[in-house]
């Protein structure tokens, strides 16, 4: 009996040792789950009205470098405001990236269901993005293939939509968004293949510089393909077809 009594005092105590164990990794489950939420929304808020000195996507591209054991490159990136950005530049992107960008609050189901219809009619998956989503993931990921990842990007979709407003939204992806070999941002890239800055560009520049956004290491505005040269064409039929009072509220401030 003795023996017995011991046996069941070692199995409660073994027991309580795992019930501890996990109570503690759920209450750092919880702690850290809080801190990421506590965080990504000071983060979310902030940038509402303070300019990005960098983002994960610029960080990424030095890492590579490191991995690739290529030399330091500096990145090229200043930031500037919408109000000095051509108005065409924003029409362009919208015309050529999501042209439900002013509707949606984030997330464009239609497009969703539109690339899913594709890939199983083509076999071919093409991209389904927001210009917000993409806002998400320059700013906040780095590219990586995984559910957890999805989840983390809708997290900071949808924070972005709730804080920021559209005209905010659409100055953050133009000063963030790559525009060839560590090139960063509307201004810079249009002095480096234009000449001019970014409050200059007319509407076949800004169409040229969006048709490279889908692959900017491989379409170059300064070396247009004839397909970059039909893509361009593409965006500036979609920009006449867009109304300008679709426009209205976005450039508000700048007419």
């Amino acid at each position: 009996m003795m023996t017995s009594f011991l046996a069941r005092k070692r199995k409660s105590r073994t027991a309580r040792k795992h019930r501890s164990r996990w109570q503690r990794f759920w209450r750092i489950t919880a702690a850290l789950l809080l801190f990421f939420i506590a965080t990504s929304c000071l983060s979310v808020l902030l940038l509402r009205w303070i300019p990005p000195v960098t983002t994960a996507f610029m960080c990424y591209r030095h890492y590579q470098d490191f991995q690739e054991n290529r030399p330091f490159t500096r990145i090229d990136f200043s930031w500037t405001s919408l109000d000095r950005i051509s108005p065409q530049m924003a029409k362009a992107v919208i015309a050529a990236e999501d042209q439900r960008f002013l509707r949606h609050r984030g997330f464009d189901f239609d497009a969703m269901l539109t690339a899913v219809d594709d890939y199983f009619e083509q076999g071919r998956l093409r991209g389904a993005s927001t210009i917000t989503q993409q806002v998400a993931k320059n700013l906040f990921l780095v590219p990586a293939k995984s559910f957890l990842r999805k989840i983390v990007e809708a997290w900071f979709t949808v924070l972005i939509e709730s804080m920021w407003s559209k005209r905010r939204i659409i100055e953050v992806y133009l000063n963030i968004a790559e525009f060839g070999d560590h090139l960063f941002g509307v201004e810079q890239a249009s002095r480096r293949y234009f000449g001019i800055p970014a409050d200059r560009l007319n509407a076949r520049q800004a169409a040229l510089l969006a048709a490279t956004l889908p692959n900017p290491g491989k379409f170059h505005a300064d070396r247009p393909s004839s397909y970059l040269r039909q893509r361009q064409g593409w965006i500036l039929a979609q920009m006449t077809r867009l109304p300008r009072r679709y426009y209205a509220s976005l450039f508000a401030q700048n007419q």
